[in-house]
């Protein structure tokens, strides 16, 4: 695990190519600085940043900066996390959870990718 993985921030002029033309799956954090839970978060999605370090991409939206954004994916609640895979949302998870909760789901994703892919 590297100790400088980080998330990157995702912005209205990032989100296209981070996120929607990516060639390996994405994770992102729908957040805001005012949100309790969104801060209780912060270290698990630094923590799952750093173990899927060069294989899943993880990024963080401020809904504040980007309501159209946050719309278009209809987050309701956050934390919100999506889990894109070629540009389309394969998982939702809301609110807070620990970081095997996330793994797994991400795990999950690369089982989704290699069954599609083996059936290709």
């Amino acid at each position: 695990m590297s100790e400088t993985a980080k998330y990157i921030t995702l912005t209205d002029d990032n989100f296209e190519v981070e996120v929607l033309k990516s060639t390996t799956p994405v994770v992102v954090d729908f957040w805001a600085p005012w949100c309790g839970p969104c801060r209780v978060m912060n270290p698990i999605i630094e923590g799952l940043a750093a173990e899927f370090d060069g294989v899943v991409t993880v990024g963080k939206l401020n809904v504040d900066n980007y309501e159209q954004r946050a719309t278009q994916y209809r987050i309701e609640a956050i934390p919100t996390l999506l889990f894109f895979n070629q540009g389309e949302v394969v998982y939702r998870v809301e609110g807070v959870v620990d970081q095997a909760v996330l793994s797994n789901k991400v795990k999950e994703l690369f089982d989704q990718i290699s069954t599609s892919n083996s059936l290709a």
